[in-house]
């Protein structure tokens, strides 16, 4: 009898673990759709856009990004891809400042993001998840293909 409740015993713990960890995985990746809030936001003169979208799905071992964004001038961006978060390069279509980016997770809030364009690194990107879920901040330093600068933290709010 001893032997199966610590039996029963062990199987809920590693259950708990499991499901924590998962949690925890899921949480890290932000999943779900997320709209930038201009007003929390800070850009260089002229560099926001009017409006962005971002949706993240969990996929295979990492994410699917998909990206929807109207610039302040020109047509709107569409673009998605996948990527693990082992610090790899991915195919990126559509992105006029990126045809490569590579993620690594830093710990549960937090990952990294390098975007390459042409095989050179043009922007170095975090994103941080705030401890209640509920509010990303994306940090971007960096240039865009043109060779400007694109230093800007973007707030984006969980829908």
């Amino acid at each position: 009898m001893n032997t199966r409740i610590r039996q029963v015993s062990l199987f809920t713990s590693l259950a708990t673990i499991v499901a924590v960890a998962l949690g925890a995985t899921a949480f890290a990746q932000g999943p779900g759709t997320w709209k930038l809030n201009l007003a929390k936001s800070n850009y260089h003169q002229g560099q926001a856009p009017k409006s962005t979208t971002l949706m993240y799905e969990p996929a295979a071992q990492g994410i699917k990004v998909t990206v929807d964004s109207v610039p302040a001038d020109g047509a709107p961006i569409h673009y998605a891809y996948e990527a693990n978060y082992d610090g790899k390069d991915n195919p990126v279509v559509g992105n006029p400042n990126a045809d490569m980016a590579a993620r690594t997770r830093v710990n549960e809030t937090t990952t990294k993001l390098v975007n390459k364009k042409g095989g050179k690194t043009l922007s170095n990107v975090t994103f941080v998840t705030s401890s209640d879920g509920k509010t990303l901040t994306i940090t971007t330093a960096g240039t865009d293909a043109q060779g400007q600068n694109i230093d800007s933290v973007a707030v984006y709010d969980k829908q």
